[in-house]
């Protein structure tokens, strides 16, 4: 039974987020080792390929210095050298990066100097680093493998652990859904590891002892204040029988009757905080056991069943059943008729002590809707539900809060659905849904 809904927010599961997030690390770390590996060794590539082209121009000039021919593919004055490189400004050793790609020739590294003074011939050296650099490509396929190798490899690991961690967090949700379903016995027990997960089930299952107790304790004094006064509120009925007629006695005899009333009221909610009530079901026509609890409560109330005309149930309304095919052509449920009574009069009592006339009763199938045309119930009883000696707010008048609070232990006794809602043109709807 659902007495009320809190809107719950769209979530991913947790097991997903935490792969996402290992896939996500993982790329980065790839993608960075990558960079850097690939920086790294271009750079020494040119470096070496630099020291490579400089060493060779310093032995090509001594050869030709001493025998004027050209050796380690030294040339002179050659047509691609850079124009850096043609006219240097002294006679020292030079270098110079050559990005021109013709074939598998280049990018390159030159390296020059002069054969004599000033005007003299340029010698020079070209190292092609093509070879080096199609390993270093070979080199950043190779890592673009693995690590699609290890993301693949580290996913599903990730959403394994997740899926371990996912479960135990859900088991403890679980458990807390139930404890504020009213399951005061539902507990998570032991769970596996001493983590932050370990201590969350911990805490949950301490918070459901400790708010058992309280309820026990609150349980226990509702009953016990509740069997105590019932004595002597009875003595207090029979000792206004006493009085004379007159003002005074009316006055106390309806007092006395609002307090026996509270006291039927508390001992009715303290059996079924107990569990100590059983339904007992029948095959009976909703549609007049509806329309006999509406009379009983002496209330001028509308009632309609699907397929009938409309009746008023009031002090003189006689049976409420209306003109026409009659309310027995409603569906025959089987359920318990004393409480599902108890729920119709306590909302239809509730409906005219807090909202406002014209009140409402519709009988559908399985379903009965009670309405009002007041202010609606409030929003902090629609959020957390009916609280006990709580109406909620001023406008909606004076009262204890048990009437609902009943409605919804009976109904939850007879496996039905009571459901509050505000009707958008104004006023309460209460829904109940007997089951199938």
């Amino acid at each position: 039974m659902r007495p009320f809904h809190r809107p719950r927010p769209a979530r991913a599961s947790l097991r997903w987020k935490i792969a996402a997030l290992a896939a996500a690390t993982a790329c980065l770390v790839a993608v960075a080792v990558g960079v850097l590996v690939h920086v790294w060794t271009a750079q020494d590539i040119r470096d070496r390929a630099e020291a490579q082209a400089f060493n060779s121009v310093y032995s090509a000039m001594d050869v030709y210095r001493r025998t004027g021919t050209l050796a380690d593919g030294a040339e002179l004055d050659p047509a691609a050298l850079p124009a850096v490189l043609r006219h240097p400004a002294d006679d020292d050793r030079h270098t110079a990066y050559d990005e021109h790609v013709e074939g598998n020739l280049g990018p390159s590294v030159w390296a020059a100097q002069r054969t004599g003074g000033p005007g003299s011939r340029v010698l020079a050296v070209r190292v092609n680093m093509s070879p080096q650099l199609h390993t270093l490509r070979r080199l950043d396929m190779s890592m673009m493998v693995a690590s699609l190798v290890a993301l693949a490899a580290a996913v599903p690991l990730a959403a394994y652990g997740a899926g371990l961690l996912a479960r135990r967090l859900r088991r403890v949700s679980e458990t807390a859904g139930r404890i504020s379903a009213g399951d005061l016995d539902a507990r998570t027990g032991p769970t596996k590891g001493h983590d932050e997960v370990a201590d969350i089930a911990a805490t949950v299952d301490l918070m459901a002892d400790s708010l058992g107790r309280r309820l026990r304790i609150e349980r226990q004094f509702t009953a016990d204040v509740a069997h105590e006064l019932r004595t002597p509120v009875g003595g207090l009925l029979a000792a206004a029988d006493l009085l004379p007629p007159g003002e005074t006695e009316d006055l106390l005899r309806a007092r006395v009757r609002d307090l026996r009333g509270l006291v039927e009221d508390l001992l009715e909610i303290s059996r079924l905080d107990a569990g100590a009530e059983q339904p007992v079901h029948a095959h009976v026509p909703l549609g007049a056991v509806v329309a006999d609890a509406v009379v009983r409560t002496g209330l001028d109330t509308e009632v309609t069943v699907a397929g009938t005309q409309h009746a008023h149930a009031g002090t003189d309304a006689g049976t409420g059943t209306g003109t026409g095919t009659g309310a027995e052509d409603a569906a025959t449920v089987e359920t318990d008729p004393r409480r599902l009574e108890r729920i119709v009069s306590n909302l239809v009592v509730n409906a005219h002590r807090h909202g406002e006339t014209p009140v409402q009763v519709s009988v559908e199938g399985r379903t009965v809707v009670v309405r009002d045309h007041g202010p609606g119930f409030p929003a902090d009883l629609l959020l957390h539900g009916p609280r006990r000696f709580h109406t909620g707010a001023a406008e909606r008048g004076s009262g204890h809060g048990l009437g609902l609070t009943i409605a919804l232990g009976q109904a939850r006794l007879l496996g039905a659905e009571l459901r509050l809602d505000n009707a958008p043109d104004g006023g309460a709807v209460a829904t109940l849904r007997l089951p199938a």
